[in-house]
């Protein structure tokens, strides 16, 4: 079972790094900023309206956000948002 509140809360933060100026979007499936939030609140809506989507392939390795957070200087914070993305995804209540 997943943990909506600890999901919606990753995808928050993550949406606040992704908002970040001066991202790298050159190596993610993104073109640029705005492509990137409209994805990120896409998710952000879903989850608060208690549908879990796709997100897994935001986080998988070299996906869309660990590729634009190495480019951009925000590795260490992908890793820890990841690990919480991974735990509320496993979440066992």
């Amino acid at each position: 079972m997943v943990d909506l509140s600890g999901l919606l809360a990753v995808m928050t933060a993550i949406r606040q790094l992704v908002a970040l100026p001066d991202n790298d979007f050159t190596w993610s499936a993104w073109r640029d900023h705005q492509a990137a939030l409209a994805d990120m609140d896409r998710s952000i809506t879903a989850l608060q309206q208690g549908v879990v989507p796709p997100l897994s392939w935001l986080f998988a390795p070299t996906g869309p956000l660990q590729e634009v957070s190495l480019r951009s200087g925000w590795g260490a914070e992908f890793l820890a948002v990841a690990t919480r993305f991974d735990a509320a995804m496993t979440h066992n209540t």
